[in-house]
């Protein structure tokens, strides 16, 4: 079952375009990660300040793999997080299981 994340990043004043080119250069490279299912940036259309990094991995061996890597450390780690105001982090698991069917559930 996939592993999400979801992480708000708003940055400091003056920092926003900073953090965003930090966030460009973070996204090829994790998108390329062998365990990375989906990841995907977006800006706030009210706060340019704002952005949400919507991730999706195989599992959370995978999401770990994401943490340890280089391009994380040097573009997240040492540029982008330095930038913030704030960092939340959400986790979350795909719903319903595959296959759940009945009240609320996806099924054939």
């Amino acid at each position: 079952m996939p592993y999400v994340v979801c992480a708000m990043w708003r940055a400091k004043e003056g920092e926003a375009e900073h953090v965003a080119a930090a966030i460009e250069k973070l996204a090829g490279p994790s998108r390329a990660e062998p365990g990375s299912l989906l990841y995907q940036a977006h800006r706030s259309l009210e706060d340019p300040n704002v952005f949400l990094l919507y991730e999706q991995y195989a599992d959370s061996d995978a999401y770990q793999a994401h943490l340890d890597s280089e391009h994380f450390k040097r573009h997240a780690i040492d540029d982008g997080i330095p930038r913030l105001e704030s960092r939340e982090r959400s986790f979350y698991e795909t719903w319903p299981p595959e296959g759940a069917t009945g009240a609320g559930g996806v099924g054939p």
